[in-house]
């Protein structure tokens, strides 16, 4: 999956598209171009003009730019940069700053002179905005125009902050957030209500100006919004669609995001599948019958050649057989996913994906040693907690470890309640040692909330209360899924540790302190988010975590009967072509992970990081989702169930290691974990 885009894909796509193996290979290809537009003009005696972006998708360009700063000697001196957009009101120095961001990312750690590191004032009065953005244009023009501009993508469409009905000839201006904007903010303000409601932005036509364009999508939730600006038409209601018109724009994503451009999602209708560097392999077999299934109505069984023919299907027909033989072999191999005993069955041989139970293989291990990680302190419950109460309930040892304390994810007024209970607690039982003790702490929590700026981090203490109001949860719930209380392990991994939704780094500490844990329990089973679009990335540093864990212990005997699966559900499901374990939930099993879900009461009702667009509690969203696996199912001729938990195992790839290899069926074993010990990216 890289830069090639085979003729007819091109009838698809109007604009080039470049899609890498990871997004932090596409974050060095893109700051590769960076450094050789800023070499050229600096041999030449000129200036190089960028055009920067902000957010999570551009952190690693910058990142790799500093490293080439510090490693390489590239110089930023000739470098002019204009930065697409600022919140307003905003002053400077707020958390939330587009300018504080490009500092903190870039400007502080490179040569370029602050006076030309240009980024629109969030402070201008109301009365001098307009001036201050015809001054922006002026400015740019002076500058010779922008060489090279850097783009991410709203799930509006939005580029800069050009909402929904930007026209094309649109110029810098102020203008105001369309609510989703703001909803997908909300994580970094610490709640939707702090987000400004207006921004100053460049427009369409000062980005179409720029000589060049690249506009970067990471992930699974870009992928829809792409698909439009890419392969749909040209209209206002995108405004990334009219970089269709400019003669040298071009799109850099990561394979999840690429993941609903046609060429992806249903290579098939382009025309040989080997254009694309694939096979009639099992993999893609299952997805496109799957496809086709769910296309028409039909169950798979029922499917027959005309519907194959019809749908851009021949080439499968002549590759694998008949209509008759595809269908029963994609029907079996779903039917094996589905398996009431995630853990195995005592005396009963091993689950293995694509196979399922082979009576000639020996008795499996059981009990199994499990380890489930939750990035957060509910993620487990939400996810996969019919699959938890099941294994405790079949006799597993069941680890539960909760990688981040959560801190941030809690209510003001919820913290306050906590404080005012324990200066409360120590009165009503005359513990004299400590009521004064926790009455001053409750005065002072009391009084840094009633003076507390929208976005300000926590004291100290009161992240300490909001952490432990999290941790209680997670017990609760853990224990009243059926996980003994020695084995329930928090983690507080350092990355999160920093009262902001900006986190650190994954650092060696975070590694160790994961690998620690599973040498002490040495598991047969490890369970996993692979629900990578969280609002602010946790999910996808935890993860990392744990791969790079477990290639660290490869070498380990006990690894040689590890598997690792990965669940969603808080924000995404699997679809049914990639589900390679199937747990089926009853009735009775829905209300016990309901239950176990309410346990976390500070996420109930409404949790301060919703995720985006999304009115639905965490409960509702988890439920909707199994239920809708369930039905998929039912309606490609497999049992019907009342909800369905899905998992993929993970398997280590030539990508960054935080997503199943979706590309390959080599990779099915019945086997051990076969673990590589390239790095993590990413």
């Amino acid at each position: 999956m890289t830069d090639f885009n085979p003729p007819r894909a091109a009838e698809r796509e109007h604009i080039p598209v470049a899609v890498h193996p990871s997004s932090a290979a596409a974050a060095r290809a893109v700051a590769g171009e960076i450094a050789a537009l800023i070499r050229e003009r600096a041999a030449a005696g000129r200036r190089a003009v960028l055009g920067l972006a902000t957010g999570a998708t551009p952190i690693g360009v910058y990142d790799e730019l500093v490293r080439l700063h510090r490693e390489e000697g590239l110089s930023f001196a000739n470098v002019t940069a204009f930065n697409l957009d600022e919140y307003w009101p905003m002053p400077p120095e707020s958390l939330q700053s587009y300018r504080r961001f490009m500092r903190e990312h870039l400007f502080d750690h490179v040569d370029i002179d602050p006076a030309c590191a240009h980024v629109p004032d969030g402070t201008a009065p109301i009365e001098c905005v307009h001036e201050h953005c015809a001054a922006y244009e002026r400015a740019i023009r002076d500058a010779g125009g922008i060489d090279l501009q850097i783009l991410g993508i709203g799930r509006t469409g939005h580029v800069g902050f050009n909402e929904p009905g930007s026209p094309r000839d649109s110029r810098t201006r102020l203008i105001t957030l369309d609510k989703v904007t703001r909803m997908d903010a909300a994580s970094d303000f610490f709640g939707e209500w702090n987000v400004p409601r207006k921004a100053v932005t460049m427009g369409v036509g000062t980005i179409l100006d720029a000589r060049r364009v690249v506009l970067m999508a990471f992930g699974e939730h870009k992928a829809a919004i792409v698909r439009r600006a890419v392969e749909g038409e040209i209209t206002p209601a995108v405004a990334a669609s009219f970089l269709q018109q400019h003669p040298d724009a071009k799109f850099v994503l990561d394979p999840a995001a690429a993941s609903e451009l046609t060429r992806f999602k249903t290579p098939w209708l382009l025309g040989p599948v080997a254009r694309f560097g694939l096979t009639w392999d099992n993999r893609l077999t299952r997805r496109a019958v799957a496809w086709l299934a769910l296309t028409l109505q039909k169950p798979i069984l029922k499917l027959v050649e005309e519907d194959y023919n019809e749908h851009g299907l021949q080439e499968l027909l002549s590759a694998r057989g008949g209509a008759y033989e595809i269908n029963i072999e994609v029907f079996k191999s779903l039917q094996k996913t589905i398996t009431g005993w995630p853990g195995g069955k005592p005396g009963r041989p091993r689950f293995v994906p694509g196979v399922g139970i082979d009576n000639a293989n020996p008795p499996d291990t059981f009990p199994k040693r499990v380890v489930v990680f939750s990035p957060h302190p509910d993620d487990d419950v939400i996810s996969m907690g019919g699959t938890l109460i099941r294994l405790c309930d079949q006799g597993h040892e069941v680890h539960v470890a909760y990688q981040t304390s959560g801190n941030i994810a809690v209510f003001d007024d919820e913290a306050e309640k906590f404080a005012e209970f324990a200066a409360e607690f120590s009165r009503e039982f005359a513990l004299d040692h400590a009521a004064g003790t926790t009455q001053a702490l409750a005065e002072r929590i009391r009084g840094f909330i009633r003076g507390k700026s929208p976005g300000e981090i926590d004291t100290p203490e009161l992240q300490r209360i909001k952490g432990l109001i999290r941790r209680c949860e997670a017990r609760a719930a853990a224990r009243y899924s059926g996980v003994r209380a020695d084995r329930i392990h928090f983690l507080d991994m350092p990355f999160y540790e920093t009262g902001r939704v900006k986190k650190r780094p994954l650092g060696e500490d975070d590694v160790r302190i994961v690998s620690d844990l599973l040498e002490r329990v040495r598991p047969h089973q490890v369970y996993a988010a692979g629900d990578l679009s969280d609002p602010h990335g946790t999910h996808r540093v935890c993860l990392a975590a744990i791969t790079t864990a477990l290639r660290c212990l490869a070498s380990r005997e006990w690894m040689r009967d590890c598997e690792v699966w990965l669940y969603r559900g808080a924000w995404q499901e699997w679809e049914p072509h990639e589900i390679e374990m199937a747990v089926p939930l009853s009735p009775s099993e829905v209300d016990r992970k309901r239950m176990a879900i309410f346990k976390h009461q500070s996420q109930k009702d409404k949790a301060l990081f919703p995720g985006p667009n999304d009115p639905r509690e965490f409960w509702q969203r988890a439920e909707d989702r199994n239920r809708a696996t369930a039905q998929l199912y039912d309606r490609l001729g497999l049992p019907e169930y009342q909800a369905i938990e899905g998992f993929v195992l993970w398997r280590p790839s030539e990508n960054d290691g935080t997503l199943p290899d979706q590309r390959s069926a080599s990779a099915a074993r019945g086997g051990g974990l076969p673990v590589n010990t390239a790095a993590v990216g990413g």
